[in-house]
């Protein structure tokens, strides 16, 4: 059945610019046409543009809420274990409902903190039918790790600094025996149990840090074997850049390179240390790199090199990884940030508005495995966001190209709808598939008892702040 959307303009790629008066016509999924309306489009004034994409997020929850605050990625990435999900279904639904309402059509999810209260497996599928409900698309990579959970080498120098009691509280939490070469085996398992149109599991290898030689190739022989796609960290702070010049000292891109992990089927997240050669050599392998700017400022990683890979070929996308700058998955004022910081100096440009926002789009689809570059041509996924017009032009007092508005002004709360693949999952501003202030409402209840179990990593967390400051600034002190 042909549904038709009436815009007061439309964004038709950078070519042909914003297009004025028009219907959207969209049926089984596809877009059919795009045609002048036959009449001035009533109000309230709108803005359709395709739909956008979170290309790196974990699907977790606020990590400030629990003590994990102002503080460098090493620490913080075991603070924040106070907030696993406590049931994984609701935990997902919730960030991928925020990511929806936010005007996303497609989601990386990097899942790093399983629940442990299920199978893992099992858990994947509770993730996919979260997603299902909710009614996003999105890629599905299970974190994995086999070495260093701790520190980025031999952590008894910080667990000695512990209390006895501490450091079975912190061992008990962290150093676990680890997933390795059976994690193939698992990834396949559950990609049998949820892939599907708007689902896509792919390799999540959590860093080069993380994970050893022998389970990367296992994961870049099996990636070029069966096409799967690949999603990783990489160089995200000062302490990774250092461990890697130790260990990789022709270059850790590198030794991706060599092993053949860098390809067309490899997404980054960060790359904020990446030098020009590595940039080069990911522009030239097809990988895509992801900037995450808030996470990036929240955690005190630095600003990614984001104009340079751009000019020197890299495919750039755009993630919130849980950490937009208000804490809000709001990946409009993501854009608007990452824009705003790269776009250019002077009169020099690294590129237009709608030449950014068409690579974002188109790049991380290609991340999450969504189809089609994100256009909105006949023929395409009917993946598109409509934004309030009169919000966001809230003064008309002269013609001004909404896209341009959009980047000057824009944020999550001017989207009113938003269409995936010809469903509307979001409507008048509120997620269709999900009460989310329910589920967020009990999540809360539930983080609030839950949180009673990380009692020992609260009653250790000063010893170890500091043990963990004095290591790293020690073995790989960047000033």
């Amino acid at each position: 059945m042909v549904t038709e959307v009436t815009a007061t303009s439309l964004f038709a790629g950078p070519d042909r610019g914003t297009i004025h008066n028009v219907v959207l016509r969209h049926d089984a999924g596809l877009i059919t046409e795009i045609t002048p309306g036959s009449a001035p489009t009533p109000a309230p004034r709108t803005f359709i543009l395709p739909a956008f994409v979170n290309a790196h997020d974990h699907a977790r929850p606020t990590a400030s809420s629990f003590g994990a605050v102002d503080m460098p990625l090493e620490s913080w990435i075991l603070r924040s274990a106070m907030g696993t999900p406590p049931d994984p279904y609701l935990a997902a639904a919730a960030a991928m409902a925020r990511s929806a309402r936010a005007g996303c059509a497609a989601m990386m999810i990097h899942y790093t903190r399983p629940s442990g209260k299920l199978p893992l497996i099992e858990e994947a599928k509770e993730i996919a039918r979260a997603a299902n409900d909710v009614g996003i698309r999105i890629a599905f990579a299970l974190a994995v790790r086999d070495q260093n959970p701790v520190v980025y080498g031999d952590s008894e120098p910080v667990l000695s600094a512990l209390s006895a009691a501490d450091r079975s509280s912190i061992e008990q939490l962290f150093v676990r025996p680890a997933m390795s070469l059976d994690y193939i085996e698992l990834t396949e398992a559950i990609a049998a149990e949820i892939s599907g149109p708007k689902i896509d599991v792919q390799f999540g290898p959590a860093g080069v840090q993380w994970c050893s030689r022998p389970l990367l190739e296992a994961i870049a022989e099996n990636s070029a074997r069966t096409g799967r796609r690949v999603h990783m960290h990489l160089l995200e702070t000062v302490y990774q850049r250092a461990w890697a010049d130790r260990h990789f000292p022709d270059g850790v891109v590198r030794h991706l390179r060599d092993i053949g992990l860098l390809s067309p089927r490899l997404t980054l997240a960060h790359g904020i240390h990446a030098r020009p050669d590595e940039l080069e050599m990911i522009a030239a392998s097809g990988a895509r790199l992801v900037t995450n700017f808030s996470s990036n400022l929240h955690l005190h990683s630095g600003l990614a090199p984001i104009a340079a890979a751009h000019r020197c070929g890299c495919a750039i996308a755009v993630g919130v990884d849980g950490l937009a700058l208000d804490e809000d998955d709001d990946v409009i004022r993501e854009m608007r940030l990452v824009q705003l910081a790269h776009g250019g100096l002077g009169f020099a440009r690294t590129w237009t508005r709608p030449e950014f926002f068409s690579l974002v789009i188109r790049n991380g689809r290609a991340a999450t495995g969504a189809p089609g570059p994100g256009e909105l041509a006949p023929g395409a996924a009917a993946d598109f966001v409509v934004l309030d017009l009169d919000r966001l032009d809230r003064d008309r007092i002269m013609e001004v190209d909404p896209l341009q508005l959009l980047f000057a002004r824009g944020n999550a709360a001017l989207v009113r709808d938003v269409v995936v693949g010809g469903q509307t999952i979001v409507r008048e501003g509120k997620v269709v598939g999900v009460d989310l202030p329910a589920i967020e409402r009990e999540l809360r209840g539930m983080y609030r008892e839950g949180v009673k179990q990380f009692g020992g990593l609260a009653r250790a967390w000063g010893p170890l702040e500091g043990a963990l400051s004095r290591w790293f600034e020690g073995h790989m002190g960047c000033g």
